[in-house]
């Protein structure tokens, strides 16, 4: 057996990159699901540069301050596949990333959050920043750490309804009077 030795250049040449990062709300509901509090997603066509910039444009568009990074990669996931499929995706991203620098007058990412939102208001209606909110709004809010994130329990069918399962469990309103609901078979 032949001894293969690869070091992270040659690994990152073969694949898009890697989104890298590292939980930092250490007891949040997605801490606790995590095996550990650093995480890695595979890119197969978006560079790592490109998806750690994507990130934060999806961050800024939708803003969730104690929500992890590794929830936001889901979605630069999405875009990565897309990309993989259509071949506008990748230099609408590229073009979209380099509008933002210059619009900043240098890093978009170094701005301060305010100044990023700003500018991310100014390029609202572009291609860009639809291509990112359409296909960032369903992967973000539907996967199993947005779940838990926002305290979702997912899909009730399968768990037998809601009916018998959290449909009258509010603690926090008073219990409605009886007059208030019609009578089931009057």
């Amino acid at each position: 057996m032949q001894d293969v030795q690869i070091n992270r250049r040659r690994f990152l040449q073969g694949s898009g990159g890697l989104l890298l990062g590292t939980l930092i709300f250490g007891s949040g509901p997605i801490a606790l699901l995590a095996p550990s509090r650093s995480w890695a997603m595979e890119m197969n066509t978006l560079s790592s540069d490109v998806a750690a910039k994507v990130l934060l444009v999806i961050r800024r568009i939708y803003p969730h301050d104690r929500m992890e990074d590794a929830v936001y990669a889901f979605a630069v996931k999405a875009l990565d596949e897309r990309a993989s499929t259509d071949p506008s995706v990748l230099p609408l991203l590229d073009k979209g990333l380099s509008d933002l620098d210059r619009l900043a007058g240098g890093h978009w990412s170094s701005l301060d959050e305010n100044r990023q939102v700003a500018l991310l208001e100014d390029i609202q209606h572009s291609d860009f920043f639809v291509l990112i909110r359409s296909t960032s709004v369903n992967s973000l809010y539907s996967n199993e750490l947005a779940y838990h994130h926002f305290g979702y329990e997912g899909a009730s069918f399968p768990k037998g309804g809601y009916l018998m399962r959290g449909f009258n469990d509010l603690k926090w309103l008073p219990a409605a009077p009886a007059e208030a609901s019609p009578s089931a078979f009057s």
